[in-house]
Formats: C-alpha cells, sequence, structure tokens
C-alpha cells in the first residue's frame, strides 16, 4: 500500500499538503489539490480511515446489533438507519446476537473496544446487562431500537405493543372470532408478552385466546404451531390465529396451505410487522405495521444528538393494522 510520504514525494509537495488534501481540502490551492490527487490516483494510495480515527479519538462507524438477522424486520430498520447515517458522514455495521445473551455481551464489549461512535441496540432482555452498562459507562452512547427504556435510561424507540395488540384482537372480534389463538414465545420478550396482553384486552369476556408457545420466531416455528393448532377437533380449535410476528404467521399459511385448510373461511390469520413479504404472501396477510423506517431513522438521530451531548430520549410510535385477504370474511359462529 502506498504511504502518505510516497504521495507528497510523487506530488513534490509537503506531508501537511497531503494531509490538507485528505482533510481540508478547501485551504489548499487548485493546482496542488490536483497534484496531489493525481499522485493519489497514479499510486492507487487508500488512507487508513482506522488509524485516523484512532488518533483523533473520534470513530464514524455506528453500530447496530439485532435479534435476527434473517428478520425481514431488521433488515428494514438497518436500511433506514443507515441512510440517515451516510447523510452524516457516518457507517452502519451489523451484528446478530441470534437472541442470545452472551452472544450480544460479546459484540457489546467488542464495540467498545473499538471505540465505535455508538450502538443501536435490539436487547435480549429487559434488564441492562452487565455488558451494556460497562459500554455507557465508557461513554459510549447507546440507543435502544424496538425497546422502550425506563426514565433516566438510554434513548429508546418503540413501538406501543399493547396497543398492537389491541388492535388485531379488535379486528378478530370485530369480524366474529371468539375462540383466537396467540402464537408466541416463551422467551421473555416484552414485545411479545405485550402484543399478548393487548389482544387478551380487546377479546376481553366476548371470547378466549390460547396461548402457543412457538419453539422461535420463524416461518418453521410458525408451520410447528400451525401443526399443533391444526391436530385439534375442529369444533374445538381456533377459528383465528395471531401470530407474534409475520414470519410465524407466513409459517401458520404454509402450514394451512400444505393441510387444505382455507384461509380465512377455517381459519383466519393475522400477523405483526408488516414486512414486504406479507403483501405477497399466498394468501395476502393481515398484519399489524411496524413504521420500521421510522425506527431506523430516529435511532440514529437520536444517537447522534446524545453525541452532540443532548438528553437522552424515549420515543414511542404507534402500529397501525393493515387489513387484506387472510381475514377478509366473517367467521361462523
Amino acid at each position: 500500500m502506498a504511504t502518505v510520504k510516497e504521495v507528497a514525494r510523487r506530488a513534490g509537495v509537503s506531508l501537511g499538503t497531503v494531509s490538507n488534501v485528505l482533510n481540508r481540502p478547501e485551504v489548499v490551492s487548485e493546482a496542488l489539490r490536483t497534484r496531489v490527487q493525481d499522485a493519489i490516483a497514479e499510486l492507487g494510495f487508500v488512507r487508513n480511515e482506522s488509524a485516523r480515527q484512532l488518533r483523533a479519538g473520534v470513530s464514524r462507524t455506528i453500530a447496530m446489533v439485532v435479534l435476527d438477522v434473517a428478520n425481514p424486520f431488521f433488515t428494514d430498520v438497518i436500511a433506514a438507519a443507515e441512510d440517515v447515517a451516510e447523510d452524516h458522514d457516518a457507517l452502519v455495521v451489523m451484528c446478530n446476537s441470534a437472541n442470545s445473551a452472551d452472544r450480544e455481551a460479546r459484540h457489546l464489549r467488542r464495540l467498545d473496544q473499538q471505540r465505535v461512535l455508538g450502538v443501536l441496540l435490539t436487547p435480549v432482555h429487559d434488564a441492562p446487562s452487565a455488558a451494556l452498562t460497562e459500554v455507557r459507562d465508557h461513554g459510549t452512547p447507546v440507543v435502544l431500537v424496538d425497546r422502550g427504556a425506563a426514565s433516566g435510561g438510554p434513548s429508546s424507540v418503540a413501538v406501543d405493543d399493547v396497543l398492537g395488540g389491541r388492535l388485531a384482537g379488535e379486528h378478530l372480534v370485530g369480524t366474529g372470532h371468539r375462540r383466537i389463538a396467540y402464537v408466541g414465545v416463551a422467551t421473555p420478550l416484552r414485545q411479545v408478552e405485550e402484543r399478548l396482553r393487548g389482544v387478551r384486552e380487546a377479546v376481553g369476556a366476548a371470547g378466549d385466546v390460547q396461548v402457543v408457545d412457538a419453539t422461535g420466531l420463524s416461518v418453521r416455528a410458525g408451520s410447528q404451531a400451525a401443526a399443533q393448532l391444526l391436530s385439534q377437533p375442529p369444533a374445538e380449535r381456533p377459528t383465528a390465529v395471531f401470530c407474534a410476528n409475520d414470519l410465524l404467521a407466513l409459517g401458520v399459511l404454509n402450514e394451512c396451505v400444505r393441510r387444505g385448510v382455507r384461509v380465512p373461511d377455517e381459519l383466519a390469520v393475522v400477523g405483526y410487522d408488516d414486512i414486504g413479504f406479507a403483501a405477497t404472501a399466498p394468501v395476502p396477510l393481515t398484519s399489524v405495521r411496524q413504521p420500521r423506517e421510522l425506527l431506523g431513522r430516529t435511532a440514529v438521530e437520536l444517537l447522534l444528538a446524545h453525541v452532540e451531548g443532548r438528553p437522552a430520549q424515549q420515543v414511542v410510535f404507534e402500529p397501525e393494522l393493515v387489513v387484506r385477504r387472510s381475514t377478509g370474511r366473517r367467521a361462523r359462529l
């Protein structure tokens, strides 16, 4: 790799001039800038940004640690975060905790050592981990994403998941359903628990909510949960299913198609997130839409505000119900 000294020698200028061209080009005459830029092109010089940031003590890298990189929900959040970071000359890198608290802690400690500008985190657990506390104590800004924070905690962006569950429940009750299943996971995730609370509030005394703990939040887990539900006698099994996310709901739809169960005539299905696949499913999926782009953009804006010394903020957005064909007809009572 060519060095700054070699660039200066080729251009016939001082090291200071090369540095100015790289960092403050406006203070260098056009003629000198052209000579230095030509030398850079001829030598194939690439600046060592990591070394420069270490010397300056300032990084332009924002890390995002998510629960499941395979979930399109997080892909959309990251894409929006990257758009805002790009406008501020920052880079977003992604880490996958795979829903493991130990893996999350390892990521956080490595990122702390790398002196990143800040961390966007969807934590595995609600209670702050030791690794998260260490990162904050060392002065690295942290913003929780898709998870609320208590007053006095870090900045956060979240969605009112109780309202989201209520919207799904009210829709199903309003279309005549009284036996409703909720497919979630046994792992104590606040989002999953709050969505269940919301649907229970909506159903109330009008019907019954059967809880099914899937093995995960994936399409495969949704198929397995549907197989469990559909094994019940038709007169006893639920007429509608509300799933904690769209991947589970797509798995339920797949199992219904495989078994010849008509959706929504025999089983109505509601998902959560409204990922891109929801609208293009074999039976377009009714889903509670989370403002994914707003979550990503706002998370970076809060982090940059923290860097500038502004106080932490907790932002909560409202979801909305998007009705499609998977709940399109009134249930038979």
